[in-house]
């Protein structure tokens, strides 16, 4: 497994586009200037030994050089060893409402959007507890099984949209129903389903799903995301609205925060209700809400004792260079031979 410690030296691979920038022009306001003294083929007569492959390669090997130096900067290291750690938390599982109604953008930038940043700083307050996520519209769907892997958690997470489901609508039991799936058996104390959602329900069978998930020792949390008053779901192409969703009467449909049912759901499953128009208020009240919980320990499989790569890149950066400097322009014996670019002496 691969780590990277310093990411923001990636931006010094820049460099390197501005190398074969600067050689380009090079190469062509040499051409113009000696255009005025003499035609090409003289040219060729009084510097023949003058060489545009070894230009070209003298180019390429500082920008390999430069690509090396840089990668060496953000220190890649990898894992050498897998450990089994021992642990106490909670089993949180994330259900996501990737219905279309979540594309309203009566909050910034939309709920679906918003919802992805709840959860993503919601997981970045964990410490040793494990995660899940179900994604859900009509249907529900699993994305993530539990695990302790919070960097794949998020990055599954940012890949969520409204097309990943084909069934539309919001069926907010099927992801109850699915969340029970997840946890590793009935005897847990320690099982939290925080579902979120604007709340529309398409299916009514959620408050009968989440009393079922309440005798089996799930606790339901639920934040809602949108705002009371609603707004029309926007269709976009390329990030350009084209129209609004309509009615079969022809009539912009407006979508709106539900926050009754999902004060309701987060009753019959000794939970709360959180309105997610405030992130950090939401952290809080989630850690609040989980610190109350009984711990219980489990096992985990963890890559440990990364060791840094740099000095690979290092070395062969510095190797590079050497090389680039004592690199000449002028065309060697077996090139001549070569003649790669049909070249004429005389």
């Amino acid at each position: 497994m691969f780590r990277i410690d310093e990411k923001i030296w990636f931006w010094t691979l820049l460099v390197i586009p501005v190398i074969i920038l600067l050689f380009i022009i090079l190469q062509l306001w040499r051409r113009s200037v000696q255009k005025k003294f003499a035609d090409s083929g003289l040219l060729k007569r009084l510097s023949p030994n003058q060489s545009l492959f070894k230009s070209v390669l003298k180019v390429l090997v500082l920008s390999g050089a430069f690509a090396c130096l840089s990668l060496a900067l953000v220190n890649p290291k990898i894992g050498t060893k897998l450990e089994t750690v021992r642990s106490e938390g909670v089993d949180i599982v994330f259900a996501v409402d990737v219905s279309k109604s979540m594309l309203a953008e009566d909050i910034a930038p939309n709920r679906l959007e918003k919802s992805k940043q709840l959860v993503t700083q919601i997981v970045n307050s964990l410490v040793s507890d494990r995660v899940g996520i179900i994604a859900y519209a009509g249907k529900a769907f699993p994305q993530l099984p539990i695990t302790t892997d919070y960097a794949s958690a998020k990055m599954f997470l940012q890949n969520m949209n409204t097309d990943m489901l084909s069934s539309q609508g919001t069926a907010i039991s099927e992801a109850i129903q699915l969340s029970k799936t997840y946890f590793d058996n009935e005897d847990q104390a320690n099982r939290v389903l925080i579902i979120i959602s604007d709340g529309e329900d398409h299916d009514g069978e959620a408050l009968n799903v989440a009393e079922e998930a309440a005798e089996q020792g799930i606790r339901i949390l639920t934040i809602g995301v949108g705002n009371v008053k609603g707004g029309p779901i926007p269709i976009k192409r390329n990030g350009v609205i084209l129209n609004y969703k309509k009615d079969n009467n022809n009539e912009t449909v407006i979508t709106r925060l539900d926050e009754s049912t999902l004060k309701e759901i987060a009753a019959e499953a000794n939970g709360v209700y959180i309105n997610g128009s405030n992130t950090a208020k939401v952290v809080e009240t989630i850690k609040e809400e989980l610190d109350k919980m009984d711990k219980q320990e489990f096992e985990s499989k963890q890559i440990a004792d990364f060791k840094d790569q740099f000095q690979w890149f290092l070395v062969f950066g510095i190797l590079l260079l050497f090389i680039d400097i004592f690199f000449l322009e002028r065309k060697t014996a077996w090139l001549k031979k070569l003649n790669l670019f049909n070249e004429t002496y005389i």
